[in-house]
């Protein structure tokens, strides 16, 4: 694995992991590296450190005193002020709406028609199904996230 700190256009900066320095060129050759912030796809690597291991003598411990390090953050907390809005806005839609999954199209349109009880409801469908539900006049916005039963 290797970690890389990149930038889009917009000057956001993110870390990522890839496999391997060719897995990140098939993916952003691919356009599937995006900013984590603004979905720009116009993606860099930014400027950093390697970092080095020191050698088995000097990562011995010593009996200098301990100095308290600060916390570090945890991954999966947001960073940013959108990436907390994001947060926010993904809890809140999850807990206010029923997730239908796959069956996602035929549930709102069903709901539509007035064949299922009205409720507001998330779940996946295919941009070419999502356009159809639209000109149909169904009432339907893409999330900016992938929903919670969906994520690793």
């Amino acid at each position: 694995m290797i970690q890389y700190t990149l930038k889009c256009s917009q000057e956001h900066r993110f870390d990522s992991w890839f496999q391997s320095a060719d897995a990140y060129d098939k993916l952003k050759s691919a356009g599937m590296v995006v900013c984590s912030i603004c979905g720009d796809d116009s993606i860099e690597k930014a400027m950093m450190a390697p970092r080095v291991r020191p050698s088995r003598a000097a990562a011995a411990p010593h009996a200098e005193p301990s100095v308290e390090k600060p916390p570090v953050p945890s991954l999966s907390a947001p960073a940013t002020p959108a990436e907390q809005a994001l947060s926010e806005l993904k809890k809140k839609i999850e807990a206010n709406s029923d997730y239908v999954g796959k069956d996602f199209v035929s549930e709102a349109r069903a709901i539509h028609e007035g064949e299922a009880p009205s409720r507001a409801i998330y779940g996946e469908a295919k941009l070419e199904e999502a356009k159809a539900l639209i000109e149909e006049g169904v009432p339907v916005a893409p999330l900016p996230f992938t929903p919670g039963r969906k994520s690793n």
